[in-house]
């Protein structure tokens, strides 16, 4: 008996000592990391700020989950730990994963065409709900910005003739190329899923879905998102959250949509947004689109776009250099915000630091 007992202790240690940590209403803290990695990555986020040009690398957060806890953190600017902050195009990698849970009920398939939920796209019968995920349906867009707006379809969408009804101005755009066959990133693709999400969940569950359905599962506390006029969330442009929030939407993905004892999205649907579009072709230094996320992957002969990161990296990505970078080898999420206008700020610099700063010494 005491033998077995013994047994029994040793094996509850061992597997108390690889728990997982989740974060509760607050995250639990891991070790203070210091030395000169440090050093070097705080040098490049955090340089003196201009806030009167506007010029240089302009970080606004920069935080880090590893193994489930957070273990580094800082701030810059206006923002805090408390400020729901403009994630841009984040916004579009947080639609996917809202549209996760719901693929999770059964209530649409990735081959569906978005007509059936969202019938304005009359013109477009044959999209499905994959191509939109791929940014590949196919539609004539320019998704140009402050440096070329007069032909911008996306500045048009946001803040002119399309911001009533940004999904009825998407879909009244003609074609440039049959559906699924082309990559071309649009603005315009991210709010046509959110119509369609519409029909999906239904009008009255739509209105609180991606709270009951995501934010409210994850803990997420101060999230906002605003509606066009119509009622329709800004899929492309518009959800605020904190960056201790957002890093929970990272360990979620980074945890192949499991959250604590809850399979919350489907291993099939990470899957296919961590899954390069068959049809992409490369271009140096530009991340692989997925399904709706960023990826470090070597594709069309061409070289991974993140060289000094893991493979596995994966990211959602936004204007002005909001970043929230996914590695799920080394356990570790990052969520990075700023205020970048002038193109400074490299992807791989930051990951290449953060690296050094803090892979490889978390649990295995």
């Amino acid at each position: 008996m005491a033998k077995g007992m013994s047994l029994f202790f040793l094996l509850l240690i061992s597997a108390s000592a690889h728990a997982e940590n989740w974060p509760g209403q607050q995250w639990t803290t891991g070790p203070t990391i210091r030395g000169s990695a440090l050093e070097a990555l705080e040098g490049y986020a955090f340089p003196t700020r201009n806030d009167t040009t506007r010029q240089g690398i302009r970080t606004d957060a920069l935080l880090v989950i590893r193994d489930g806890q957070l273990i580094y953190e800082r701030y810059a600017g206006p923002t805090t730990a408390e400020t729901p902050h403009l994630t841009w195009s984040i916004s579009k990698s947080l639609m996917a994963t809202v549209l996760g849970v719901a693929y999770g009920e059964g209530l649409f398939k990735l081959q569906d065409p978005v007509q059936k939920f969202y019938p304005a796209l009359k013109q477009h019968p044959d999209l499905t709900m994959a191509d939109l995920l791929h940014w590949a349906s196919g539609i004539d867009w320019q998704e140009d910005y402050e440096y070329a707006p007069l032909k911008s379809s996306v500045v048009a969408m946001l803040y002119t003739r399309g911001h009533q009804d940004m999904a009825a101005f998407t879909a009244d755009h003609d074609r440039y190329a049959a559906p699924g066959q082309a990559f071309r990133y649009s603005s315009g693709d991210s709010n046509l899923l959110s119509a369609a999400l519409k029909t999906i969940v239904g009008a009255n569950r739509y209105t609180d879905f991606p709270w009951t359905a995501l934010f409210q599962p994850l803990g997420i506390r101060h999230a906002v998102w605003e509606t066009d006029a119509t009622g329709t969330f800004v899929a492309s442009s518009y959800a605020y959250l904190t960056a201790r929030d957002l890093a929970r939407v990272g360990l979620l993905m980074a945890r192949d949509g499991r959250w604590g004892d809850r399979q919350l999205l489907p291993k099939d649907w990470v899957a296919f947004n961590r899954e390069p579009f068959g049809h992409y072709r490369a271009h140096e230094d530009e991340a692989v689109p997925g399904g709706h996320w960023w990826l470090n992957r070597a594709v069309d002969s061409a070289a991974q776009p993140w060289p000094d990161a893991p493979v596995d990296t994966f990211a959602a990505l936004g204007h002005w250099g909001q970043a929230m970078y996914v590695i799920p080898s080394e356990n570790l999420v990052i969520v990075r915000y700023g205020d970048d206008r002038d193109g400074r700020y490299r992807h791989n610099e930051m990951l290449k630091l953060a690296l050094k700063a803090f892979a490889g010494k978390g649990q295995p």
